[in-house]
């Protein structure tokens, strides 16, 4: 493939199809169906009723009164995808992907996950679709986030743990990519985030614009404009993308990544590819990867499991070395604060991830005019996390 904009699959030099010989058909597969899809009126039907009906959308814009009297400056508004059902976004991109699933025959569905989220999103999709459900999920991963792996054992499904490598995220999508190589006819790999090889950091993007989309009028219908800057967390990027999407249009709205700064600056204490990454390929796809001086892929570090990913979607590299989108990071530190701070400023205990998002928002709010106005994505909620806040934080 050549690296033009106008390639499938390509943002700028980014993206592209890098997988074994045995997948490719499969991946056209994937492609015809969801080309499809996008064209039929009842594919769009369907999906839009689930969302509503089963997932909960659309998810409020809700003004934080109370933290933006706090911080003193623009007023924050957080966007609310912690109130889905399974309680993050995942679940957008998952209930279109196993609408494809049952579009191409399969009965099996395999899936990878981090912090979990996107595992029980897959379970709770297979358990609504009768499908087969095995989810690899790194055994570092699986310790932090045991309420989880329960989750997704009630619902039906096969959690198998990852011991390789650092038994984390990266770990489990090699996993599950394997099991796709042995069983690709039978199997659809339902990847949770805006990564991997072409139709998935596209079609994963487009099932959460829905985020944007919603935000938007939201914002005209509450303040009468767009706001000034939208900040998310990013591990993959599928909150972050699905949060940007609309708005990339749009040159005078801000888009603010948050990635994870971990526990300090070198190679292994963080997750902060735009930090300390190089454009390479990884799992499938060409983006910015942490490496090592041997260009081994570097080990990762974040107090929140869903957000220590060595590689970042392409379409946010391709964002970056544009500038239409700034990429920081916050330290675990700065993330367990910003966690605490919105739990007892406004009720709210946003997940982990989110949480940087929200340490942004705390360190830029403030330097801002009373009448600018900042949207936050809250992707997910905290409950799978107050194993490691009662860690950390000694209440």
């Amino acid at each position: 493939m050549s690296a033009h904009d106008n390639t499938p699959g390509r943002f700028g030099a980014y993206g592209g199809r890098y997988v074994p010989e045995t997948l490719v058909a499969a991946l056209d597969e994937l492609d015809r169906a969801y080309q499809q899809a996008k064209r039929d009126p009842g594919f769009h039907r369907e999906l839009d009723a689930l969302l509503r009906d089963f997932a909960g959308r659309p998810t409020p814009l809700y003004f934080a009164r109370n933290l933006t009297d706090q911080l003193g400056g623009a007023k924050i508004y957080l966007k609310r995808e912690d109130l889905l059902h399974t309680g993050a976004h995942k679940i957008n991109n998952c209930l279109g992907q196993a609408l494809l699933t049952r579009r191409m025959g399969k009965k099996r569905v395999i899936a990878e996950t981090g912090a979990g989220q996107h595992g029980v999103a897959t379970a709770t999709v297979c358990a609504l679709f009768g499908f087969d459900c095995v989810v690899y999920m790194g055994s570092e991963d699986m310790e932090r986030q045991q309420l989880n792996v329960f989750r997704m054992r009630l619902l039906g499904a096969e959690v198998r743990g990852v011991d390789s490598g650092s038994r984390t995220l990266k770990d489990a999508i090699n996993e599950a990519m394997r099991d796709w190589v042995t069983h690709v006819r039978t199997t659809h790999y339902l990847l949770g985030s805006v990564l991997g090889a072409y139709p998935y950091p596209e079609m994963v993007r487009d099932f959460h614009r829905c985020i944007s989309r919603e935000s938007r009028e939201q914002m005209m219908e509450k303040e009468g404009r767009l706001p000034d800057a939208v900040i998310a967390c990013v591990g993959g990027g599928s909150n972050a993308i699905g949060a940007f999407y609309e708005y990339i249009p749009q040159g005078t709205v801000k888009l603010i990544g948050v990635e994870a700064g971990g526990r300090g600056a070198g190679i292994g204490e963080h997750a902060a590819r735009f930090r300390g990454g190089v454009p390479g390929v990884l799992q499938g796809t060409y983006s910015y990867v942490l490496q090592d001086d041997a260009g081994q892929i570097a080990l990762t570090h974040s107090v929140s499991a869903g957000l220590d990913y060595p590689s970042i979607g392409p379409e946010h590299a391709a964002l970056h070395d544009s500038g239409r989108a700034e990429y920081v990071a916050a330290s675990d530190e700065e993330a367990l604060a910003a966690c605490k701070l919105l739990a007892r400023t406004e009720g709210i205990i946003p997940a982990l991830e989110s949480s940087h998002a929200i340490a942004e928002a705390v360190k830029r709010a403030p330097k801002m005019a009373k009448d600018e106005i900042i949207v936050v994505n809250v992707s997910g909620r905290g409950d799978k996390d107050m194993g490691i806040l009662v860690k950390e934080l000694k209440l």
